[in-house]
Parts: structure tokens; sequence; C-alpha cells
């Protein structure tokens, strides 16, 4: 047994398609099969059934596969260690962040960061939760920046902060004319959301309508229903519309104008908040990467910001 047939029974547990994992693996189709075929022949364990279309994975093939992902885990760990002189604090951290994240934390902390530690190659992607789990399952992020809880027990989650919702009102909004207003009041109000697949999306009809059934649209603006992709045209809608949508407290420090600042309202009682954690992986080990990153976020946040839980605040779940 050999990582390297590891690796392509990781592959085609990926694809299921002998084809695509052998283009994904950089080798031929016969090679790829011969390979996992001897690896069967050693352990007399069929991993994968031939005759289901599309490909199926054994009951022990699976078991199987569970543990090769560990194994070449650990075997990558190995090989960061040997590479490892006397400075942890060198080569690429890969990390994954969710679109309602990324444009409002990220330009807190890179510069900071990347002055900091000029020997970390931070390369930074855009993903939806979902992808991004996927991603960490076959190794191809180190970490991701994501709303918690996950409740995944391949994950370890460290929190980082819990950060508010605020109400983005239209103008002509009767809300506005109160201070801060209640949970309650969001009831029977015109709802701009996100699209599927954005855990935002949930935690606003969560707030809006708790007893509404997950994925309800509630997007609807008299005889148009709505799903967008990005915050900011949520807001262009509501600006020219009417209605309301909910917003991260922190896309709120960059509204330069006096009119933006003016059309947000923080809720009252027990703060409805999302939890924002560093996802990891349990066999991760680049420890002092995601220390040395952790602490340049910390000290990027701005006021307003919440660092620990408490009874102030409701955490959202998505």
């Amino acid at each position: 047994m050999t990582l390297t047939q590891l690796e392509y029974v990781i592959a085609i547990n990926k694809h299921r398609n002998f084809k695509k994992a052998a283009e994904s693996c950089h080798i031929t189709q016969p090679t790829l099969s011969m390979q996992v075929q001897r690896l069967e022949e050693e352990l007399g364990l069929i991993i994968f059934d031939r005759g289901k279309v599309p490909l199926k994975i054994t009951l022990k093939g699976k078991l199987f596969i569970d543990q090769a992902k560990v194994v070449l885990g650990e075997a990558s760990k190995l090989k960061d260690i040997a590479s490892k002189t006397l400075n942890p604090l060198k080569g690429e951290l890969k990390v994954g962040v969710i679109p309602t994240l990324a444009p409002y934390l990220i330009p807190l902390f890179l510069d900071s960061f990347l002055n900091e530690y000029p020997s970390i190659d931070l390369i930074i992607n855009e993903h939806q939760t979902h992808e991004i789990i996927d991603l960490l399952e076959n190794d191809k992020l180190d970490l991701g920046l994501l709303v918690t809880p996950l409740e995944k027990n391949q994950f370890f989650e460290r929190v980082l902060f819990y950060e508010p919702f605020l109400a983005y009102l239209s103008s002509t909004n009767p809300l506005l004319k109160r201070k801060k207003i209640d949970q309650d009041d969001l009831s029977g109000q015109t709802l701009w959301v996100l699209t599927e697949g954005h855990c935002f999306r949930d935690q606003t009809l969560n707030i809006c309508s708790p007893d509404s059934k997950k994925g309800k649209k509630e997007e609807r603006g008299k005889n148009i229903t709505f799903e967008g992709g990005q915050l900011e045209t949520l807001k262009n809608l509501v600006k020219r519309n009417e209605g309301l949508t909910l917003v991260p407290f922190l896309s709120t420090l960059y509204d330069k104008s006096k009119q933006e600042k003016s059309l947000t309202r923080s809720f009252s009682g027990q703060v409805p908040t999302r939890e924002v954690s560093i996802v990891l992986s349990r066999f991760f080990h680049k420890e002092e990467m995601v220390d040395a990153l952790e602490e340049e976020i910390l000290k990027a946040l701005p006021e307003g910001i919440i660092s620990k839980k408490s009874k102030k605040i409701k955490v959202i779940e998505f």
C-alpha cells in the first residue's frame, strides 16, 4: 500500500468516475485503475462497486476511505514538519471566506497581516459555506472563516467574535422614526434576502420570520420576487423601493454618506447576532500560522463587535 494509491482512491471517491479521477491526478485511466485494483487485491477488500452507475462505494470501502483521508492528512503534516526550519511562520495558508464576511472583514486585517508576516503566502478565496466545507474535507483549504456553529464532528471551531445584525430600511419606512427596533417589528415587512446557499439568508429568515419554514421566500416586493447574491444589491433595492433587508455590522463601516448611515437601525433587547469562527480540520497542522491570523483579526476588529458570548445577544442559527 502506498500514499499514491490512497490519493487515487480519494480522487475516485471525489469524482465518482475513473476517467475524471485520472485526469485530476494527471495520469492515464488504465494506470489509475490498475493501481486501485492492486490495492484492493492486496487488502482483500472491494472499495468500489464498479457494476453500479454512477459508481458506488462499498460499506467497508467507505470506512477505508475515511481512514485514508486521515493517513494522507498526517502524511502532509510530516512533510510540512520536515520542510520547516527555524521559521514555522513560512509557507502557504489557504483560506476560504463566505461572501457576506469577505468584503468587510478582510480589508481590516490584510495589510497588517502581510506586513507582520511577509513569509506567509496568504491565499484567500470567497466561497459559500457548503463549498468551504467540501474544500476543507478534501484538503483544498487550510481553514475557513465561517458562521458557526456547524455541528460537524470532523471540524474544530475557534470562535473569533459575535457580529450583530442591523436592519437596513427604505427611507419611507415608519420604523426609521425609532432609535432602535424590536425583532417583532419586522413581521409583515417586505423583505429582501440573498439567494439560497448563503447562511446569511437563512439567518435573516429566522430573525424576520422565526416561525416560518427555512427557505420560505420572504423576498417579495409588490409583484416581483428577487433573490440577490450580494448584500449591496439588496441595499440598493431597498433604497429604490420599499421594505428592508438585514446587514452585518461590519458592512456598515463602509457606509460613507449620512444617508446610508441614517437608514440602519440596531435591535433592542437580545440583539440578533451571528457567531464568526475559524474552522479547521481536526488534523490541521499549521497552528502557528492560524494563531498569527487570529491575533491580527482580533486586533483589527472595531468597536461594536462583541468578543464574548453573553445574555445580551442571541446567536441566530442557520
